[in-house]
């Protein structure tokens, strides 16, 4: 036995402002709390349409510029940027196969950024990709839904930041 034993460690819970303010009473029920934050997707969902289309029409021309050689001296933090903005709002607005696209295309330019070598036609199969998923055919669906282009992205990624 050791001389000296330590105590226990005390285990202790933090009572957050988020788990007050959920405890208090005369909150909306989850339920109706989801279906409140359904009804507001709904209602923007016209405007995130527009915007999307804008976003990923800015972020293509970046990228072509990037590719011809012609980049801005930041185009990657920009690109990056766009990239998580789609990632994120695109998760929100129920575009899983976009927001996947977008968080791969996401750890890439983040393993440029870090030193790795920037494969411009990395970069360009998942703006293609991107392109790809917003149609409506492709919207709604999930990324296990199209196996052979997640597995050809995540390829690609990798080989890209090696």
């Amino acid at each position: 036995m050791a001389k000296h034993a330590r105590p226990e460690a005390r285990i202790f819970s933090v009572d957050t402002r988020f788990q007050t303010m959920a405890r208090r009473p005369g909150g909306v029920l989850r339920e109706k709390a989801i279906e409140l934050a359904q009804a507001k997707i709904d209602e923007i969902q016209p405007e995130f349409d527009g915007w999307l289309e804008r976003e990923l029409q800015d972020l293509a021309k970046l990228i072509a510029k990037a590719a011809a050689g012609k980049a801005e001296q930041n185009w990657i933090t920009a690109a990056n940027f766009r990239s998580r903005q789609l990632r994120d709002i695109g998760a929100t607005m129920r575009c899983e196969l976009l927001s996947f696209v977008a968080d791969s295309l996401c750890d890439l330019f983040d393993s440029i950024a870090a030193g790795a070598e920037c494969n411009m036609d990395s970069v360009v199969c998942h703006v293609d990709a991107l392109m790809l998923s917003r149609q409506e055919t492709y919207r709604h669906l999930q990324p296990e839904q199209v196996p052979e282009l997640i597995k050809g992205l995540r390829l690609v990624a990798k080989r890209a930041s090696l």
